[in-house]
């Protein structure tokens, strides 16, 4: 039995209520060329996903992408920095704090139509101080349309990537869709995935039968996988993402834009945040060691905040209430130092 609570409309009365001035979208445009650029090679730069587990409230997240945005001045020339502001949190139980979409305070219930406005609100501002369009999770197809407007870079988390409609609706996104490999690690199943992403489909959405032409940009996002005891098992390393490679080489039909993107924190990490820093150092290396490595790998996800580690309720300011995270000191470091080695 469902209780009706609040009606939420429809993206497009949303999206009139407050729409993206003309030089947000001017920005923002500008943003997606250049990640879709890396994407296809048209570009050496390499990007840079990277931000808080979730976003949890407006204030702290604004204060990290100003400064994302400073820092954006210095690497421009080499690193494509896209600022992670993920405003659905999937649950692996189902339930616990699900993200600023449905619950725009943590600290309070459940308020979808505010969520929403928040979010919009949060997703210009971002532009408008920082100059950096924000990546955002697709947890919930049909919510993408609510913030289609707002983002350069789209992922799709390990436990969507095998879900139909998750594919479905990616293959009409034209930006960047990054699909992460599912828990089981099978890169069968994440080449099957890019694979429906980037053919035509035909479908229902938002109450109307869709065609879309196949999202050339769809691509791997390797972020480790766990086992039958639910030990996380890395697969970062030079080997598995040659083998990734080979799979999209091997693929019936053809893939195009063959690309990776490494997740340095969940399963790789073992989400020990503190090991991302390492991981991103291997990964520079055999970059440096491998030219058909570097040709593949053109990307990092990194989860960060103002203040490194998490809490369980949001106490200090810029401090992840989910996953733990990079401290804005080390992100700094980190970052600069990817672009020398770039």
């Amino acid at each position: 039995m469902f209780e009706k609570q609040i009606m939420i409309p429809s993206p497009e009365e949303i999206i009139a209520e407050r729409p993206v001035p003309k030089e947000l979208a001017r920005i923002k445009k500008e943003r997606d060329k250049l990640a879709i650029d890396v994407i296809t090679g048209q570009s050496d730069k390499f990007l840079v996903i990277v931000g808080p587990c979730s976003a949890h409230e407006p204030a702290p997240v604004l204060e990290y992408v100003r400064r994302l945005g400073k820092l954006n001045e210095r690497v421009k020339e080499k690193l494509v920095l896209i600022p992670r502001i993920y405003t659905a949190k999937p649950r692996t139980r189902g339930v616990g704090y699900m993200g600023m979409f449905s619950r725009p305070d943590p600290e309070h219930e459940e308020d979808t139509l505010k969520g929403i406005r928040t979010i919009r609100g949060l997703l210009l501002g971002a532009i408008e101080e920082s100059g950096l369009s924000a990546a955002d999770e697709m947890l919930y197809p049909e919510n993408y349309a609510y913030v289609e407007d707002l983002v350069t870079y789209v992922a799709i988390g390990a436990r969507s990537s095998e879900n139909q409609m998750h594919r479905l609706v990616s293959s009409g996104i034209e930006l960047p869709v990054g699909f992460k490999n599912p828990m089981s690690g099978s890169i069968p199943v994440l080449i099957n995935s890019i694979y429906a992403a980037q053919s035509p489909q035909v479908f229902k959405y938002h109450n109307w039968q869709v065609k879309t032409g196949g999202n050339p940009y769809a691509h791997a996002v390797l972020r480790g996988r766990v086992d039958n005891y639910g030990n996380d098992i890395p697969n970062y390393h030079y080997e598995t993402v040659m083998q990734v490679m080979e799979s999209y080489a091997n693929t019936e039909g053809g893939l195009k834009n063959p690309s990776i993107v490494i997740d340095a924190n969940h399963s790789n990490s073992g989400k020990r945040y503190e090991q991302q820093v390492r991981i991103v150092e291997e990964v520079l290396q055999n970059r440096i060691y491998d030219r058909d490595f570097k040709n593949a790998v053109k990307g990092f996800m990194i989860e960060s905040f103002l203040v490194g580690g998490c809490q369980p309720h949001d106490i200090v300011f810029g401090k992840s209430i989910t996953d733990p995270c990079l401290g804005w000191e080390e992100t700094e470091r980190l970052i600069l130092d990817i672009a020398d080695k770039i």
